[in-house]
């Protein structure tokens, strides 16, 4: 019969903690190369021998005093969980600081297993660990492994069979300064047996630093009340008399513990101060300097963008063709059996045609930018961008991280929402929400793509797409100024409070693992966004098809609607057709070309657009001028967010009232936006 255990996997961010989680299990959690990327705890299951593993991944932290949401979940895990030991996953490239949290543990768990990873990087950096050293410091077993190569996941597994076996060891007892080491030992006396959920020590730190959040947990679990114990009461209120108040305990026992890693470090870690982080300093000289950072960041985007560009044409036309082909087939079936008109123009013309063009759309330009956008966070670029661009962020009243969730954005907004997770203030996390919808989304790229290479660009040739990927940055940049705009509005009215400070660890540059990029991409983000707005789709299809094809008097349900919005859109330098199509496109923004060209030509069904000079000649016989296009690419940029990023942040904020202005905000800025050009533009002749 098996048995089974219960691991708890620990560490600081940027460890390498979900690769090993990864290499143990076989799971392909998301691994980054930024910090704080894991907030949510994940669970696999791996075996060894008859052992069952239950391995629990908690969030990236630095520390178990609960100043963060991840700090918050990472103890409770450890502590209240139930774990039968905990694995601490180190950087050998900094171990020192590492060594902090593994004290940390020690103090709460007597089965824990240190796993010092990336041994390969600190060869190459010139730092040598000595494991055998390290384990005779620590008193518990240390594995050395290199997670990303597989070199070590072995003896780490075997390791980990024996500890869960063997008896307990000593619990460690880290050397507090006076008057703190005194303390500790007369309250343990005092507290007595009074404790089993947790260590002994560990209460009584909580104790002597009036953790209140641990303390409930503790007396939630025990059933009991500290203050009603008088004689514990009574000892820290003296205490407390003489001086040492929770603050100064915290204070004492945090240096102890510093200073303990610090003397660990030194005879169990050999550097050569010449090679280490030689090659990182030159790369930071040029990404994060004054002069290169921000017009690198920049070039980079903008290569991102017209790699997209130019590679997403071919296999969007390949899948639009495949797509048509196969719709015709399933119409023959159909035919083949008698089913009636209605049910082949709900089905074929109406859902499977928006459910296609979604596809053949979106699909080619997300499988290019998701995949750039990983290599890049793989190489660990992407906290220098958020290096780059914290002050911009911090004058806006918002997180410097906000910049790498506005990135993520412009491959997917849903995904850039979710990503706000790394924030750990609630105030600054809800502003980045808010305003993430302010970068448009690879699926608002293809209309204004298309509305530039249409109306701005007139040369053929290469240069008209580097012209076009110019152009598009410009735009990209205005979204970003008004989200900078929009989160200094939210900061000082109904989200105010002064910016928080955030440690920003920024990782080595490591190279990309392209064919594990390649799978998380495709997998973790492609096929989960595409799901989400086919899931979307499918209904939006059905109601296009029914409104474009049931008459009421001598039009249509659509041509009606859009006379109805007609007066509005004239305001704004659109049209109805125009606003209705977004409204339409409500679940999927790639649809809203297709819907205006179905309203435009009066057709029951989704449409091909042709050439794009058929395209331009159809729109400019239906009025649309460059006034029409520039308030057309300001609307496409900010309008509301799809239905997927609504649902995204639903989940993301549990409220009703956080969604609705989510929806409302970039909605109010582009009417504005559009009425001051289409006012002015009048006013200019």
């Amino acid at each position: 019969m098996s048995e089974h255990f219960t691991i708890a996997l620990a560490g600081n961010p940027n460890v390498g903690k979900s690769t090993v989680f990864n290499a143990l299990t076989g799971m392909k959690q998301h691994t980054g190369n930024w910090a704080g990327k894991t907030v949510e705890g994940a669970e696999g299951s791996f075996s060894c021998g008859d052992t069952d593993f239950l391995l629990i991944d908690t969030p990236g932290t630095y520390s178990l005093r609960g100043g963060s949401a991840e700090e918050v979940s990472a103890r409770d895990i450890i502590c209240f969980g139930g774990a039968d030991a905990v694995m601490i996953v180190c950087d050998a490239t900094c171990l020192q600081r590492n060594l902090c949290l593994v004290l940390q543990v020690m103090e709460i768990s007597q089965r824990v297993i240190v796993c010092v990873n990336l041994m390969d990087e600190a060869h190459s950096k010139g730092i040598s660990v000595d494991i055998p050293m390290l384990s005779q410091l620590l008193g518990v077993p240390v594995i050395g492994i290199s997670a990303r190569s597989g070199e070590g996941i072995g003896a780490l597994t075997a390791e980990l069979c024996g500890l869960v076996r063997r008896e307990p060891a000593a619990l460690l007892r880290t050397d507090f300064a006076e008057p703190l080491n005194t303390a500790a030992a007369q309250l343990e006396t005092l507290l007595g047996n009074r404790i089993t959920s947790v260590q002994q020590r560990y209460a009584v730190l909580r104790l002597l630093e009036n953790d209140e959040a641990v303390l409930q947990k503790i007396e939630e679990h025990e059933n009991i009340r500290f203050a009603e114990y008088d004689d514990i009461t009574a000892f820290l209120e003296q205490l407390r008399a003489d001086g040492l108040s929770p603050e100064a305990a915290a204070d004492s026992a945090a240096s102890a513990i510093l200073s303990e890693a610090e003397k660990i470090a030194q005879k169990a870690v050999h550097t050569d101060e010449i090679r280490q982080y030689s090659r990182d300093r030159r790369l930071d000289r040029i990404f994060l300097s004054r002069r290169f950072g921000t017009p690198v960041m920049l070039l980079l985007l903008g290569l991102i963008l017209w790699i997209t560009i130019i590679g997403a044409n071919y296999p969007s036309e390949l899948l639009s063709r495949g797509f048509s082909a196969l719709g015709a087939k399933l119409t023959q079936g159909l035919n083949a059996v008698s089913a009636p008109s209605w049910l082949e123009g709900i089905l074929i013309q109406g859902i499977y045609r928006v459910l296609s063009w979604v596809v053949s759309v979106m699909l080619p330009p997300m499988a290019i930018f998701f995949p750039l956008f990983t290599l890049l966070e793989d190489f660990g670029y992407l906290p220098r961008i958020a290096f780059n661009l914290d002050h911009c962020f911090r004058c806006s009243g918002a997180c410097g991280k906000q910049a790498i969730t506005m990135a993520m954005g412009f491959g997917c907004n849903a995904c850039g929402v979710t990503g706000c997770r790394i924030i750990d203030s609630p105030r600054e996390r809800l502003i980045a929400i808010l305003t993430n919808n302010f970068v448009p989304c690879n699926g608002r790229f293809p209309t204004i793509i298309a509305i530039i290479t249409m109306f701005f660009i007139t040369a053929g040739g290469a240069a008209s797409s580097i012209l076009s990927a110019i152009i598009l940055l410009v735009v990209i940049l205005l979204g970003v100024f008004v989200t900078l705009g929009v989160s200094k509005l939210l900061s000082v009215t109904i989200l105010r409070g002064a910016p928080s400070s955030f440690t920003l660890e920024l990782p080595p540059y490591r190279i990309p693992q392209v064919k594990k990029v390649l799978v998380r991409s495709v997998f973790d983000r492609t096929v989960f966004v595409l799901a989400r707005a086919c899931t979307a789709a499918a209904p939006c299809g059905l109601i296009i098809w029914l409104m474009a094809n049931i008459h009421i008097g001598s039009g249509t349900l659509l041509a009606h609607a859009a006379n109805l919005l007609a007066p509005t859109g004239s305001h704004i330098g659109l049209d109805g057709v125009i606003l209705l199509a977004f409204i339409l496109g409500f679940p999927a923004n790639e649809i809203v070309i297709p819907i205006i060209l179905m309203a435009y030509l009066s057709q029951g069904t989704l449409i091909e657009a042709g050439s794009t000079e058929q395209l331009r000649q159809l729109l400019i016989s239906h009025g649309w001028t460059l006034k029409t296009a520039v308030c057309m690419v300001v609307f496409t940029l900010f309008h509301f967010p799809c239905a997927t990023t609504c649902m995204t942040i639903k989940k993301e904020t549990g409220s009703l009232k956080w969604t609705a202005l989510s929806f409302l905000l970039p909605t109010a800025a582009g009417m504005i936006l559009c009425f001051l050009i289409n006012t002015v533009w009048k006013f200019i002749g």
